[in-house]
């Protein structure tokens, strides 16, 4: 396709009629990088990040983990499936929690799918999410593997009108990730149960029918579709708020708990997370952790997390497991991770990144407990890692017995 550059870089494909920028880009340093408006009319304030999937924009977008976030989608033709009501994983179906922004190379498209609903033009309007096009991802993609996740501030105003002196300011003032604690804004605000199971073609979302386990879900922005896991697999799921006490989590007598996903700093949802953790863990409850639930469990044994340079997110990085010997391709979605230099004698690793060799998972030598960085519900990415869940209910099993 034949391009214009302006000289904010954004690429502008010929054929489209908006004659000035709709959409802005305001990085904290200054740097402001034009583009056609989409979704929202407004503006926002978050880290830009960029995310290497394929598919799964739906599930990305309205993952409770990339709150305070800004995703720069890597590839160019997001939208051309369009989007549908099933594939939301924020729980709270009216709610928005998920990404602040959304950052694309190629105008949305009409879908072309037999699944959905709704253009995801229409859809991020009705989610209250601003969105940005004609953008050349690549160079901004290259721009944060260079220089780290920018603060920024994303902005669409359909008549071209920005007040570019105060989003500049805007971006400049916004304090960044580090020390943010977000899960306020993604957890539930009570206790629920949950029995709904995987997606099947033709059939849509099953039903689990009895159960043999019961799990406690401490909920710091978790996913459907880790919860549909854990019904899949035959376990009772109880999902409590993030600031539910170890005495609320055990007068549920649980065969194990579940420490999920989330958005922000581990460090500062830990000021409140990190005591109950440990005293799961101290009375022997078999425990499993995902991102947000893995960096928090690390912390609660003694060790320590740090900000990322550029994160990882995508659905197509490489994972070893040191427990089976393989490497899995995951799904990510973290900007901080456990620093394994502060890890315990009594924490192994048990994954890494083939990426950067970053810590990616570990288990326990002296109590039943085990998470992992990335994201085995595979919603969206791949699903060599769905054997965790049953590695947990193994667990479970095995601690009734003992």
């Amino acid at each position: 396709m034949t391009e214009t550059q302006d000289k904010a870089g954004a690429a502008t494909p010929v054929g489209w009629t908006t004659p000035i920028a709709t959409g802005l880009l305001t990085l904290a340093d200054g740097t402001t990088i034009e583009g056609v408006g989409l979704g929202a009319v407004g503006h926002a304030a978050g880290e830009v990040c960029f995310n290497t999937a394929i598919t799964g924009y739906e599930e990305i977008l309205t993952d409770p983990s990339y709150a305070g976030q800004i995703v720069t989608f890597t590839f160019p033709h997001i939208g051309n499936v369009g989007t549908n009501e099933e594939d939301i994983e924020t729980v709270n179906l009216a709610a928005s929690a998920g990404a602040r922004g959304v950052i694309l190379r190629a105008p949305i498209t009409e879908p072309s799918n037999f699944r959905a609903t709704r253009n995801l033009d229409h859809w991020l309007k009705a989610r209250g999410v601003v969105g940005i096009c004609a953008v050349d991802t690549r160079a901004l993609t290259a721009l944060i593997r260079e220089k780290g996740m920018p603060n920024a501030v994303i902005a669409h105003a359909p008549d071209g009108k920005f007040d570019r002196a105060a989003l500049a300011a805007e971006a400049a003032a916004w304090p960044g990730l580090e020390g943010m604690d977000l899960v306020p804004g993604v957890t539930a605000s009570q206790r629920y149960g949950w029995d709904e199971t995987t997606w099947r073609l033709g059939e849509g979302y099953g039903k689990r029918e009895g159960a043999t386990r019961k799990v406690v879900a401490l909920d710091f922005g978790v996913k459907r579709n880790i919860l549909r896991l854990l019904a899949e697999a035959g376990c009772e799921v109880v999902v409590l708020p993030a600031t539910a006490s170890a005495d609320e989590v055990l007068s549920h007598k649980p065969d194990g708990v579940f420490l999920s996903n989330g958005p922000g700093d581990p460090a500062a949802t830990g000021e409140y997370a990190v005591p109950t953790i440990k005293a799961l863990l101290d009375n022997r409850v078999p425990t499993f952790g995902i991102c947000l639930g893995h960096q928090m469990m690390a912390l609660a044994v003694g060790a320590t997390t740090m900000k990322m340079h550029q994160g990882h997110h995508g659905a197509n990085h490489p994972v070893k497991d040191f427990t089976t010997g393989k490497v899995e391709i995951v799904s990510m979605n973290h900007g901080f991770a456990v620093d394994r230099d502060s890890l315990p004698a009594n924490a192994t690793e048990t994954h890494i990144s083939l990426f950067d060799g970053s810590n990616c998972g570990i288990a326990l030598t002296d109590r039943p407990a085990f998470s992992v960085q990335h994201h085995p519900e595979a919603s969206p990415g791949p699903q060599d890692s769905h054997y965790l869940f049953r590695r947990f209910v193994e667990m479970m099993d095995a601690n009734r017995k003992a």
